[in-house]
Parts: C-alpha cells; sequence; structure tokens
C-alpha cells in the first residue's frame, strides 16, 4: 500500500486507534513559550501532575519580552515580566531547558528549535502556537495547540488528533532571481486563498522546493497556518541532512548514522494519493506586496490594488472592509505608497540568510527621512552571526534599529507597536486589522522588498534604487 510522507509519521506515532477519524498520537517534543508556557505548566503542577519526560521540553522567552538593546526582565507590555518570572520558575520546577534571557540559545521558538536540532525528521512536535508548521521544513509532523492541549502533552506525552486530510502542491520549475520563498507562499495565497488548505497536511513538492535552502524552506512552511492547513511538511533530502549535522540535539555518533538512514526513507510513495493536489509554476511568482488585511490579499509588487473581489474567496463586503481600513482604493498603485515605518523581522524571515539579503540591499544607502526603520533577528545565534559578519553595522549605518531576539512587533500584545493609520512596510507573516498596533496599515514582503522600501519612503522594488 502507497503512503503519503505525513500518513507514514502518523502510522510510526499511533498509540491507539480511537475510532471516527481519531487516534491517539505520540508527542516527541513539546515546545513552550513564556506567553503560555507558565500558565501551563503551572496548572500541570496544581493538577498534581509532573512533566513525563522533561527531556523532550523546551521553552524560550520570545513573545513578549523587550527586544531593545540591554534589556532585562521588565517589558513594554504591561503584566509581561509576570509571564516571564512565572514560565522561568515553572519550567524550571519541572525540569524542562529553558532559553532564557541572556542564554545564547534564545529566541523565536520556531527559530531556535531547527538551530539546535530540536526538530528532526519523522517527529511529532507540537507548541501553543500557530506558526509551529514552520518546522514542517525538516520533514518533522509540527503543529500549533492549545495551553490545555500542551498540558496534556507534557503530562502523557500523547495528544488525541482527528486524522487530517492531505493536500500536495508541487511547484515546477525555478524562481527568478530576486523572488524568494515569501513571494512563493504569498503566490500561493493570492491564488487558492486563506481557505486553500483548511485543515490539511499540506506537503509541498517538486524541483522549486529542492531548489529553496532549509531557511527558505523554513518560510515557506511557516506561511501554511495562513492557509488554514494543519500544517505543511517537505520531505527530508541531502540539505536537510547537512543542516541537521552536529546540531545540539540532534542525534550523535552511531545514532546519527542510523537516524541518517531512517530520514532518508521518509517520503511519499511513487503514487500516494492526496486528497487534493495543487501545483504552481515557479517561473510566474514575482516579488509580492499585500494590499489589504489577509495574506490572500497579496499582488505582484508592480500591481494595482484589485477593483473588483474575486468571488471564490472574498466577499465584496470584506473587500470593502480591508480597503476602508487600509486606506486604499481599487485601481491605486501600491508601488511608490508613501510609508511611514519598515519592520524587518518575525518567525518567518528574521533568519541570517534573510539579513544578509537585506542587507545587501541596504548597504551603502540610508532610510529615508522621517520612517522608522527596525530590525529584530530571530535568535540570539542569528543576531551573534549577524554582528560576527558585520551586518548590523549595515542596518545601524542605513539607519535600522537594531535590537535583540524576540517576537517584538509582528504582533501587538499591548506592549510595543506602531501608530494608528501609519503604513508599515513588514516582512511579517499576518496583516490582520491591528496586527502591529491599534489602526497600524500593515503590508506583507520579502525582507529585500522591506530594506528598499525603507530606503525609498515608499512602497519599492530593490531595483529601483539605482547604484548605492
Amino acid at each position: 500500500m502507497t503512503r503519503t510522507l505525513f500518513e507514514k509519521i502518523w502510522d510510526a506515532h499511533v498509540v491507539a486507534d480511537l475510532g471516527d477519524g481519531a487516534a491517539l498520537i505520540a508527542i516527541d517534543r513539546v515546545l513552550l513559550h513564556e506567553r503560555t508556557g507558565g500558565v501551563a505548566l503551572r496548572s500541570l503542577a496544581a493538577a498534581g501532575h509532573a512533566v513525563l519526560a522533561p527531556e523532550r521540553a523546551f521553552a524560550t522567552m520570545d513573545h513578549v519580552v523587550d527586544t531593545r538593546l540591554g534589556r532585562g526582565d521588565a517589558t513594554v507590555m504591561p503584566t509581561g515580566t509576570d509571564f516571564i518570572l512565572s514560565t522561568r520558575e515553572a519550567a524550571r520546577e519541572a525540569g524542562i531547558t529553558v532559553f532564557d534571557i541572556g542564554d545564547p540559545r534564545q529566541g523565536i521558538v520556531h527559530v531556535i528549535s531547527p538551530e539546535q536540532g530540536i526538530i528532526q525528521p519523522g517527529y511529532t512536535l507540537v507548541c501553543p502556537d500557530s506558526h509551529t508548521c514552520s518546522q514542517g521544513a525538516l520533514s518533522g509532523l509540527a503543529w500549533g495547540i492549545g495551553s490545555s492541549e500542551a498540558e496534556h502533552a507534557l503530562a502523557t506525552g500523547t495528544l488525541r488528533i482527528q486524522k487530517p486530510g492531505t493536500m500536495r502542491i508541487t511547484v515546477t520549475g525555478r524562481l527568478a532571481p530576486g523572488v524568494t520563498a515569501k513571494d512563493l507562499a504569498l503566490h500561493i495565497l493570492s491564488r487558492i486563498g486563506s481557505a486553500g488548505a483548511r485543515g490539511m497536511v499540506l506537503e509541498y513538492a517538486g524541483t522549486a522546493i529542492a531548489d529553496l535552502d532549509i531557511e527558505a524552506r523554513l518560510t515557506l512552511c511557516n506561511m501554511a497556518t495562513e492557509l488554514a492547513a494543519f500544517t505543511a511538511i517537505i520531505a527530508p533530502d541531502a540539505k536537510t541532512l547537512a543542516y541537521l549535522a552536529d546540531r545540539p540535539f540532534s542525534p550523535k555518533g552511531e545514532m546519527a548514522e542510523l537516524a541518517r538512514a531512517a530520514w532518508r526513507d521518509l517520503a511519499s510513495d511513487t503514487g500516494a494519493r492526496f486528497d487534493r493536489e495543487e501545483q504552481f509554476d515557479a517561473a510566474e511568482v514575482a516579488p509580492m506586496i499585500t494590499w489589504g488585511t489577509s495574506p490572500q490579499h497579496a499582488v505582484p509588487l508592480g500591481a494595482e490594488v484589485p477593483r473588483a473581489a474575486d468571488p471564490a474567496r472574498d466577499a465584496a463586503e470584506a473587500v470593502d472592509r480591508a480597503l476602508d481600513y487600509m486606506g486604499l482604493a481599487p485601481g491605486q498603485a501600491l508601488k511608490g505608497l508613501p510609508i511611514d515605518a519598515a519592520f524587518i523581522g518575525s518567525c518567518t524571515n528574521s533568519r541570517i540568510s534573510d539579513l544578509r539579503r537585506a542587507a545587501d540591499v541596504l548597504r551603502g544607502r540610508k532610510v529615508a527621512p522621517n520612517i522608522r526603520a527596525i530590525c529584530v533577528p530571530g535568535s540570539t545565534a542569528v543576531r551573534m552571526a549577524a554582528e560576527a559578519e558585520g551586518l548590523h553595522q549595515v542596518f545601524l549605518d542605513a539607519g535600522f534599529e537594531w535590537r535583540e531576539a524576540g517576537c517584538s512587533m509582528c504582533f501587538f500584545a499591548g506592549g510595543e507597536s506602531f501608530g494608528p493609520q501609519e503604513r508599515v512596510v513588514s516582512s511579517t507573516n499576518r496583516n490582520f486589522e491591528s496586527r502591529q498596533g491599534p489602526g497600524t496599515r500593515t503590508h506583507l514582503a520579502s525582507p529585500e522588498t522591506v530594506a528598499a522600501s525603507a530606503v525609498a519612503g515608499r512602497i519599492a522594488a530593490p531595483a529601483e534604487l539605482g547604484d548605492a
């Protein structure tokens, strides 16, 4: 019987068949962050339960930490310090690994898990965060859960899951120079919509996917949740094995050889059936920008705001509301639209490759007057690597703020934010109303487009900047 990659991982983790398509699934890794981790651990302890396997659970400080240089436990978010202190204490009492403030391993949970080798091919991994699907780029089955589910996974090493359906997106050909995985993700969203993979385990395949490096695959899988997918996954290849070699939590010695042999067998069988299939040509993907308040509201950078709703994806009233919120009109050009701020960061686009590409755009240039520009590395390891290469100086010389690692202004939780009706070009994953601050207008794009727009003071492509 032929099976998909997902089905092979699922079958290997079924503890009990519960009927009606549900199963009790073994969980290999549980990740926590300080916004919900302390709550889950305290609730678990109050119920009289211990963490079953502390060596398989990890916590980091990322969601509400201050990212300004010289930070401590104090946060801009009201009560944020309480979240940090509670998670730190509860995690240490439970005996789980904590990537704390000041720890060189600290960072955004979906950035540090790959860096540390916590996620591995064939593993199941859960975290109370919707972008946990990012980690499917390293061929594990990784998905977001709620705090109560986190408690159950910590206490029992299992979760009850209704088996999701399967979907494959095959991307053929090659992305053009200057077109990124972020552009590909937005292109797919613009074509099939924010419900295009609802409830599915989405496998990415094809020559264009094989061409992507691991960090680009992490970006692509990150935005599967914007398609309403259960999760995303990419089969392991030589790039996967090379990336995971010698990571702190990767297998060592003889176990490493056994693991690599097993990982090589993780692939969908020829002829395996998927519930849904979609195909895209990478050559058709252009640098993208969003115009509305959903990631599916995306168009090529040189395009105009759509003149009509797409009935397959949008209700007309939803488009009208998005245009009103964004202060735009149908037929209006996006390129050249004045901006107030630029943000590079988040679990989508804050890795060293993202910062290198943005720095290439900024080198020898200056941010336009009155533009607030911020760069927040995804992890302390990324920040240190960037500083070792001198990238931080490129950002600083250009006029960007250079920060410590964390989620920062990817989302507004009562702390730091951009202002009402400020127009921001952002490398983040969501452009919902007030996502980056009450009334803030967010346009999603690649780090290169963010950097170019910061220099131009308007939405712009790197090619428009001319010589530095």
